[in-house]
């Protein structure tokens, strides 16, 4: 009988742990986005989508890029809980060729802040 109480304990115990986390949480519906095959001097966009699973209002603060041929917009207003949002990523391919993979970090007030978003596209030399 003592070890099925101290098991139940332990279950319990554990269950408490689990609980959810308070304040803001971004989760994203995909991370990572390839464009496949452009040409060179294209410009491809594409909107990434998140939820607030937290209990508080999520605010970016930021999204740094470590190119000028990627433009990142992001809401400046708050999400609620549960809202959703989207980061469009808008690259120009005019200075880029072969493979390219760039990164976008999103920093929020969330407590799994920085997120990165990845996106990827083979460039290709532009039609004559």
């Amino acid at each position: 009988m003592k070890k099925h109480l101290a098991i139940l304990v332990i279950i319990a115990a554990a269950a408490l742990s689990f609980r959810s986390v308070s304040g803001p949480s971004m989760y994203f519906d995909e991370t990572k986005h390839n464009f496949g095959f452009i040409r060179q001097g294209e410009t491809v966009s594409h909107e990434y989508t998140f939820t607030n699973k937290g209990d508080a209002p999520l605010i970016i603060t930021d999204c740094e890029v470590a190119c000028e041929c990627t433009k990142v917009t992001f809401p400046k207003e708050p999400v609620a809980p549960n809202g959703t949002g989207k980061i469009k990523v808008t690259f120009d391919s005019k200075s880029a060729m072969d493979r390219q993979e760039r990164t976008v970090i999103v920093k929020s007030n969330a407590a799994n802040s920085p997120v990165t978003l990845v996106f990827k596209c083979v460039v290709l030399k532009p039609k004559n």
